[in-house]
């Protein structure tokens, strides 16, 4: 990785590209800084004492701070993340945005103006709970309609800023933008994780027992991130043969290829999804001031409450890992059918001539597919189980209330390798132009 960085910095455009993405970087930390109007940052801080719940801790991590100061960047670009995914899934199940994203390069640009305005929309959806909700409990110094309002209208613009900043980072920068724009407001939180950590663990502590209890965190973490850059990779290649053709006085077609299908299909989405539904509940109930009674909805919140799974004290809350399990699979399932089509696959393969060998083309392609599809989406549900579980039992078990967890490694882990790659097909691109100019 490191190498192939180096070999950019020696090509003047990737160079170019590489330094105005860091400089969009530099203006997204800047702006996580300034403060919104009329807040009192104060109320902020103590409601996330009060409330260390992995929905604020993770929606934190990924604003890189900013919700728990509420700068201008508070919403950072979540709105943006839940309408391309509102968008994609549409997309599956509208016939004519289906049509629209198959019209080649002018469909994609109009499905990217529709998710465009429906992450505005859905900006001031979340700003306006927020002004609203956190107002009435003290977020506001003065809570009337016009304090209000300009939160409102803050929060809003400096959402639409950062997904025009991702876009500019696409467009003129390297890697995914949107993407980029995460991962590095979720580094950002890094260091204080680590402080967090080192104040709990190491701090105080004899030399052996703080060396090894700074060696056992830095083992734990290299061997998730190991284990995610390997789930992330991991594919599994069904071999496809192409049939010869006789066109003319020429023979066409006879070669060999594969078909790619990844362990983990459906991405860090499972983990998401199953994250949102399950902490839904907690933050309206936050939002309305409830929750903290004694009564089966405040025993049902507590459960769903990811911080207090696997406490020793409180192990009767730990159903609610088991619930997650269970989002987790299904959604791994769920997504994985609505953006991989094995029918679709069988029917191209069938037109074009391929087969796979010892199957027949058609049904028994698609049931082919469809059998080994439903292994690698067990097995890749599994392993995001596993590095998202992994944070929460030392979480519960020894109190370590961090913001960095499964879910921020594999976004950083996958953001970061795809990023890599892009910057190396350059790299290729313009070593193939060079051998043709010469």
């Amino acid at each position: 990785m490191f190498q192939t960085v180096r070999r950019a910095f020696q090509i003047a455009d990737i160079r170019k590209k590489i330094l105005y993405t860091l400089m969009m970087l530099i203006v997204i930390r800047i702006g996580s800084e300034l403060p919104t109007p009329g807040v009192d940052p104060d109320f902020i801080q103590d409601f996330f004492a009060q409330n260390t719940g992995e929905a604020f801790n993770f929606f934190n991590a990924i604003t890189g701070g900013s919700f728990e100061q509420m700068s201008v960047l508070a919403l950072s670009i979540t709105p943006y993340i839940t309408s391309s995914i509102i968008m994609q899934l549409l997309t599956i199940a509208i016939p004519k945005l289906e049509e629209m994203h198959k019209d080649g390069e002018d469909g994609r640009k109009k499905i990217a103006a529709i998710t465009r305005y429906l992450t505005v929309v859905l900006a001031l959806i979340q700003s306006t709970a927020m002004a609203v909700g956190f107002g009435r409990q003290g977020l506001l110094k003065e809570f009337n309609f016009v304090n209000a309002a300009i939160v409102v209208l803050t929060l809003t613009a400096g959402s639409a800023f950062l997904m025009w900043v991702g876009e500019r980072i696409t467009e003129k920068g390297v890697g995914n933008g949107i993407s980029i724009v995460l991962v590095i407001n979720i580094i950002s939180r890094i260091p204080s994780d680590m402080a967090t950590l080192y104040e709990q663990f190491v701090k105080g502590k004899s030399l052996a027992s703080g060396g090894l209890a700074a060696l056992i965190i830095l083992a734990i973490i290299l061997a998730l991130v190991v284990f995610v850059i390997f789930l992330q990779d991991g594919q599994r290649r069904i071999a496809v043969q192409y049939s010869q053709k006789m066109q003319g006085r020429r023979m066409f077609g006879g070669q060999s290829t594969y078909i790619p299908l990844r362990v983990n299909t459906a991405g860090v989405i499972p983990i998401i999804f199953a994250s949102s539904l399950m902490q839904t509940p907690i933050l309206i109930a936050t939002f309305l001031g409830k929750g903290d009674g004694d009564g089966i909805g405040s025993e049902i919140l507590r459960g769903l409450n990811q911080s207090n799974w696997c406490n020793l004290q409180q192990l009767q809350y730990s159903w609610g890992l088991v619930v997650y399990i269970i989002l987790t699979v299904f959604f791994a399932y769920f997504y994985t059918s609505i953006t991989f089509n094995p029918m679709e696959i069988a029917n191209n393969m069938k037109k074009s001539g391929g087969f796979i060998p010892g199957i027949r083309p058609g049904k028994p392609t698609v049931e082919y597919l469809t059998k080994i599809l439903n292994y690698i989406i067990f097995i890749g549900a599994c392993g995001l189980i596993l590095v998202q579980i992994v944070p929460i039992f030392f979480n519960g078990w020894l109190g370590a209330n961090v913001s960095f967890g499964g879910t921020s490694l594999i976004i950083i882990v996958s953001v970061i390798l795809e990023t890599i790659k892009q910057i190396e097909s350059q790299m290729l691109v313009r070593n193939y132009k060079g051998f043709l100019n010469s």
